[in-house]
């Protein structure tokens, strides 16, 4: 199981939001790339990077900020946050970004979900937020009708190889990943399925590797020193 170190971007910065609250912020890195590669340091084997501007407004104001987090690294990164069109999938993949990751847009338009699939394949992923079994848009600020596991098959029957699966209510708070869901959603599919929100430590992830998942996204419980990431590497 892939354990991926989590970076997320507001006003070029390196911080974290409790669960999804923009007023909630705390910032943990004045420079991005210096945090990357300190993960890189801790043989990190692949990055996950939020734009949180772009993710609230539908614009990737931080697109230099990640470049300059490829320059100073040699991972793999994955990016999402206001990925809305193609234009952007182009930038951030010409930036050197190896996967990029389609919010909001897989819920409110499709029809560039499936170009954005069928032209860059296993290169376009998706974040499935929820609240409550619904999926949550718009930087988490607004919550649709649709289900989770409904849409994770829609995804499945588009060709979208890789779901990044997010409870905002276990986001930040160092309580542990919602497994029920997260075992519900691995079940039904076979897409690779990578959680997130609550992984705080070494038994979390124990629990997600025997659960088969692809892979586990560890933000605050890192940025605190809740655990280390060389201890749940050696878990993972």
């Amino acid at each position: 199981m892939i354990l991926f170190p989590a970076i997320d971007i507001k006003d070029g910065k390196c911080v974290r939001l409790i669960q999804g609250d923009y007023n909630k912020e705390k910032i943990y890195n004045d420079s991005p790339a210096d945090q990357a590669r300190q993960w890189e340091k801790s043989q990190a084997e692949f990055l996950h990077i939020v734009d949180l501007d772009g993710a609230k407004d539908g614009a990737s104001t931080n697109i230099e900020t990640i470049r300059n987090i490829k320059k100073a690294t040699n991972i793999p990164v994955q990016v999402g946050g206001g990925i809305r069109s193609m234009n952007t999938i182009r930038q951030y993949l010409s930036a050197g970004v190896d996967r990029v990751i389609i919010g909001t847009a897989a819920i409110n338009d499709q029809a560039f979900l499936k170009e954005a699939v069928n032209i860059y394949g296993d290169k376009i992923a998706v974040s499935i937020d929820a609240r409550n079994g619904r999926v949550a848009t718009d930087g988490w600020t607004e919550t649709s009708d649709v289900k989770a596991a409904d849409l994770v098959q829609k995804l499945e029957t588009i060709g979208v190889t890789t779901i990044i699966y997010t409870d905002i209510l276990k986001d930040g708070m160092l309580k542990g990943p919602n497994f029920e869901e997260l075992e519900a959603i691995n079940q039904l599919t076979g897409i690779n399925v990578i959680a997130s929100g609550g992984v705080s430590s070494k038994e979390d992830v124990n629990q997600l590797k025997n659960m088969n998942l692809y892979g586990a996204i560890i933000g605050k419980a890192l940025y605190d020193g809740t655990v280390s990431f060389q201890t749940l590497q050696e878990e993972s």
